[in-house]
């Protein structure tokens, strides 16, 4: 499982989504800007990541397990029922 590196600090996040509120960005291929890390924090329920380069990787996020977003790698979600998550986004320290 994929880990955020030590050096970066957390500088946004985004609202709480649900199933009914995801935004359709998310759901399809899109990608963090250079630079641009990401940690897909699941409160409640369960939520499908797929990494979708340089090889497909899927994994169900749930409470117990994050999704790391690497910089400018294409990723997508989708809901599997009722789930709550939030992303959170990081940079290097020194940026």
């Amino acid at each position: 499982m994929k880990t955020l590196p030590e050096s970066l600090e957390p500088y946004k996040k985004t609202p709480f989504f649900s199933e009914e509120s995801v935004p359709a960005g998310l759901l399809k291929a899109h990608q963090t800007k250079a630079g641009s890390w990401g940690k897909i924090v699941v409160v409640d329920g369960r939520l499908r990541y797929r990494i979708l380069e340089p090889a497909v990787e899927e994994m169900i996020l749930s409470p117990q397990h994050c999704g790391v977003i690497e910089p400018t790698v294409l990723h997508e979600v989708l809901p599997l029922g009722k789930v709550q998550f939030y992303v959170e986004f990081y940079r290097d320290s020194g940026a």
